[in-house]
């Protein structure tokens, strides 16, 4: 009974460090991934500023002008550093076919950049063609979760017709299924049109329009947002001493404020699991130290026939770690129990890697010989006479 209970303090103990390490490590890839389907080396030109925070002036931001059409080209001839930039409005509406209605959908009015920034897969279809998009041609992409929402599979959706906003537009193209995204585009609950279509259908300057600005190759996205500064106070045509009336947000800065902030959960998950572990340590200890009494003339008659030092402490600590790593087992379990339970019915991966495999034994191993180094010196330490005679 007081082993079980001292293992089951290291178990928790694993648990915690071993389970935090494992869901958090996950989210954070999950969303890291999300982010960079925002686009690689990418700066985003918004009147908004993504950074948040409570102490962003909202009413400095609203009034702000919103990004237009017309800057898209004018960046795209003035940067030296640029790859290509693009203009994006996005906004929601409600999208038919025949007596089906869908509403909520995420509507995106892109132009040909869009494929350069953000590159899309395809289950069945293609992309606009840049007819299409000069002439402002009454065509769209539809999410792959949409596609099968209005017409049972997405092979059945390509020619197809959707009624939005009173008029009606052919679906040339179905976007590959993506999965939900808890940041970034809502590409299976989506429509996209060129975008002089989509400004006839909806008022540009309430449909949040962006630009997406993507740096070349072997560019950095500091050197890129201090060339895009330059440029849109040019364009803007601010003078020195006038604020920016524009924010430039880094998908990099964004990716790296989120590894800063579960680095700060993991150091905390740390902290709760090390806990657990003292507690455990001193359990296993405890048990330790009863040990040694138990078997003082054991230890003594070992001696006496020329057991060394180094034999009676090894020995020892190597039960003190076994029964560690025992606890760690137990813990993974428990670890691994809970990968089901996220992975299974709530539908979120975890993983187990195999850094924190090694980690956790490498925990266990630590935890054993701090608990044992005490009383197992006191065992190699025992003068054999008096140890025999104990008994």
């Amino acid at each position: 009974m007081r082993t079980a209970l001292s293992l089951t303090g290291v178990a928790f103990g694993i648990f915690c460090i071993i389970g935090v390490l494992a869901t958090v490590g996950s989210l954070e890839r999950n969303i890291q991934n999300e982010v960079n389907s925002l686009g690689s080396n990418t700066i985003y030109i918004d009147k908004w500023d993504y950074s948040g925070g409570p102490d962003q002036p909202i009413w400095k931001f609203r009034a702000r002008p919103t990004p237009k059409y017309e800057e898209a080209d004018m960046v795209r001839k003035r940067a030296v550093l640029l790859d290509d930039i693009s203009y994006l409005m996005q906004t929601q509406s409600s999208i038919s076919h025949n007596d089906d209605v869908l509403q909520s959908v995420s509507v995106y009015g892109i132009n040909e950049a869009q494929m350069v920034i953000q590159p899309l897969s395809f289950d069945q279809g293609r992309f606009f063609s840049p007819s299409e998009f000069n002439a402002g041609s009454n065509v769209c992409l539809i999410g792959f979760t949409n596609a099968e929402t209005l017409f049972g599979t997405a092979e059945r959706a390509l020619g197809k017709h959707i009624d939005i906003k009173g008029k009606k537009a052919t679906i040339v193209g179905v976007i590959k299924k993506e999965g939900k995204n808890m940041i970034g585009w809502d590409y299976d609950n989506c429509i996209m049109l060129p975008y002089k279509f989509c400004k006839q259908l909806f008022e540009e300057e309430w449909s949040n329009p962006i630009l997406i600005a993507k740096g070349k190759d072997g560019v950095t996205p500091a050197a890129l947002m201090d060339e895009l500064k330059g440029i849109m106070r040019q364009i803007r045509r601010l003078s020195p001493t006038q604020e920016d009336n524009f924010s430039l947000n880094s998908v990099e800065a964004f990716s790296k404020a989120i590894t800063g902030f579960f680095a700060t959960v993991n150091v905390v998950g740390a902290i709760i699991g090390g806990i657990s572990l003292i507690v455990g340590l001193f359990g296993i200890a405890n048990i330790m130290f009863v040990t040694v009494r138990e078997r003082t003339s054991i230890i003594g008659l070992k001696k006496a026939i020329g057991a060394k030092k180094g034999s009676i402490l090894f020995e020892f600590l190597m039960e003190a770690t076994i029964l560690c790593i025992m606890g760690g087992a137990m813990g993974l379990f428990f670890v691994w129990i809970l990968t089901l339970i996220l992975s299974g019915p709530l539908k979120f991966p975890v993983y187990i890697s195999i850094p924190m495999l090694i980690a956790t034994i490498v925990i266990c191993v630590a935890v054993g010989v701090l608990a044992g180094i005490i009383p197992a010196s006191q065992a190699a330490k025992m003068d054999p006479v008096a140890a025999i005679r104990s008994k």
